[in-house]
């Protein structure tokens, strides 16, 4: 079995250096990483790709030939691209038996809430190639600093949750520069556990755009709290201390540290709900294990749970394992 990442986020969220720094960091720690760049747009990268889509399609070939803009011109990229999945395996192909894959996918956020191609590339890769793929949602840290803007970004990341089904975690990126924006209306763990959206309906009133829509406002958060599925993590791609602790949570996250580990399910489920400090150095990457052993251990997991956590702690549980199975 073959693990990796999903990298997606709005236009400027950093999926590209997040791509580079996070591809130098798992070397370091001594996997192989190969970097898939499906973002037709992005021609200028810099890390060293194994597999480009630029070899099969480019979106100015494409915005030319057909008349398209950027957007209209990713959709056609991303349809010829599922219906070309024959290309993209047979160049994953030879990195299967050893590496670990991030996928660096366009910044459109139509594909990943609206159109069905991504998902279904994806979806297709996980089936075909047996991966096991987990959503990295880059969201810019600077967007705390707006409520509506704040709003706008657990809409997006509900959305993709709930329209992609694969294993989920949500990332304010660039949180070294989120003080450059001014001071925070809340705390920190605020926004990164999306606590009471309430609290946010005041500082929106003050604002004279939103207060019209002071009523949508409050339903919309109302839909967000309901699901209690959004959170977030922090990353500083250049500390590597943070770059540590998102490894660990992405590593639970699709299963990674399970992968040759003998135990029984009582101690599993330590692993799954624990703290996210083990060593990344003490579990190798063994591509024999079977999916289905994996698949099995995380239905058991999701039925111990169910029957003795509150259900509080199963929520936040399933947020950070939800396993697609």
């Amino acid at each position: 079995m073959v693990f990796g990442q999903v990298v997606i986020g709005p236009p400027g969220s950093g999926k590209t250096t997040y791509c580079n720094g996070m591809s130098q960091f798992l070397q370091l720690i001594g996997r192989k990483v190969a970097v898939i760049n499906l973002d037709p747009a992005n021609d200028s990268l810099p890390y060293e790709c194994a597999v480009n889509i630029e070899d099969l399609i480019k979106l100015s070939d494409v915005m030319m030939e057909h008349s398209l803009g950027p957007n209209g011109g990713l959709v056609y990229c991303m349809d010829y691209l599922e219906k070309n999945i024959d290309w993209l395996q047979a160049r994953l192909a030879p990195l299967l038996k050893d590496h670990y894959l991030l996928f660096d996918f366009p910044g459109q956020v139509e594909l990943f809430s609206l159109h069905s191609n991504a998902k279904n590339v994806i979806m297709k890769l996980i089936k075909n190639l047996n991966l096991r793929l987990t959503a990295v949602h880059l969201v810019d840290a600077h967007l705390c600093s707006d409520p509506g803007k704040y709003v706008s970004a657990l809409l997006l990341s509900l959305s993709t949750m709930l329209h992609l089904e694969l294993p989920h975690v949500n990332v304010l990126s660039k949180i070294d520069l989120i003080e450059n924006y001014g001071r925070l209306a809340f705390n920190l763990d605020f926004y990164t556990d999306v606590q009471d959206l309430s609290y946010l309906q005041h500082h929106l009133d003050q604002d004279p755009r939103s207060a019209k829509y002071r009523k949508l406002t409050k339903e919309l958060c109302g839909v967000i709290e309901d699901f209690g599925l959004v959170n977030f993590t922090t990353l500083d791609i250049q500390d590597k201390e943070s770059v540590g602790n998102l490894v660990k949570l992405l590593d639970k996250t699709n299963g990674y540290i399970f992968a040759g580990m003998e135990a029984s399910a009582v101690e599993f489920s330590k692993i799954a709900v624990g703290a996210t400090d083990w060593d990344y150095y003490r579990y190798p990457f063994l591509p024999t294990i079977s999916f289905y052993i994996i698949r099995f251990i995380f239905n058991l997991l999701n039925h111990q749970l169910t029957q003795k956590l509150e259900p509080l702690n199963y929520v936040n549980f399933n947020n950070s394992l939800t396993c697609g199975c």
